[in-house]
């Protein structure tokens, strides 16, 4: 009782498909895949941009943000 038959599916495919019609579900289709595929690409190009970023210096161990704000007043 507690799972779904591949009939129980079927009949709940063709439900949808009488109340939807087939050309909105394709839309719906669609607009997702356009979605998934806008999603992708937005990540591409956040992990494009963050790459420049890993380029910076890092602090060495044991210095701290002190001691960099009084060399560069020094300076």
């Amino acid at each position: 009782m507690g799972s779904f038959s591949i009939w129980h599916w079927l009949i709940v495919l063709v439900i949808v498909m009488l109340v939807f019609g087939t050309k909105k579900l394709r839309n719906v289709g669609q607009d997702l895949g356009g979605a998934v595929k806008g999603f992708k690409d937005g990540m591409k190009e956040a992990n494009a941009d963050s790459k420049p970023a890993d380029t910076q210096p890092t602090q060495q161990v044991g210095e701290t943000i002190d001691v960099e704000v009084k060399e560069k007043t020094k300076s």
